[in-house]
């Protein structure tokens, strides 16, 4: 029974790495218009924290959650991501250009904010749960993301590699993308188990 005991806590990480992959594949099916994204992570954070808690999280729940974060002003989030993806994908066009002057500085200025604000979203993702405001979601994960600086770098790293593993193999962001979800409820409960100043664990 020991042995059996043994092998069942240590597939427990293989099951979530395996779930994050299953959920990669849902996310981006649903983020394929972009505008679709915030309510995508919405879902699929929804999905991972029902596996981890032993409820209800199936494939059913993902398209619920993905269609109730969508009408209560997730494509409101939507719309804000599309604008920034445009203004980024012109800007990097631009700095793509010869004879811009400081144009690599400019370059790594405009990524270091584009990571930042992925970061926030993905907090703000993280948090949501139906009947959420997208704005207060925002305004919390903002402020999360100023006093939980590690858990800010977290997700900043793993941004990078997300980057960087899409950049050497374009099918690579499927399942990086479902971990980059995994990591943002992570760092959210995270956060919600360390103990402010006054010794209180803030609520979930």
């Amino acid at each position: 029974m020991a042995g059996t005991r043994r092998d069942s806590h240590g597939t427990r990480p293989f099951a979530l790495f395996a779930e994050c992959i299953l959920t990669g594949v849902w996310l981006t099916a649903a983020a394929l218009p972009v505008v679709t994204l915030p309510a995508a992570l919405a879902a699929a954070s929804r999905h991972l924290a029902g596996f981890l808690d032993g409820t209800d999280s199936g494939l059913a729940r993902f398209w619920r959650d993905l269609r109730t974060a969508w009408s209560e002003g997730a494509w409101k989030a939507g719309l804000a991501v599309l604008g920034a993806a445009a203004l980024l994908a012109a800007d990097l066009f631009v700095l793509a250009q010869e004879g811009v002057p400081g144009r690599a500085v400019m370059a790594l200025l405009t990524m270091a904010v584009a990571g930042a604000a992925a970061a926030v979203l993905l907090r703000a993702a993280a948090a949501w749960e139906p009947g959420s405001s997208w704005r207060d979601l925002a305004s919390a994960a903002l402020a999360d993301s100023r006093a939980d600086l590690s858990g800010t770098g977290i997700l900043l790293g793993g941004l990078l590699v997300l980057s960087v593993s899409t950049w050497a193999l374009w099918i690579l962001f499927v399942p990086m993308v479902g971990c980059m979800a995994g990591a943002a409820l992570a760092v959210r409960r995270r956060r919600r188990a360390i103990p402010d100043e006054e010794g209180q664990v803030l609520p979930e």
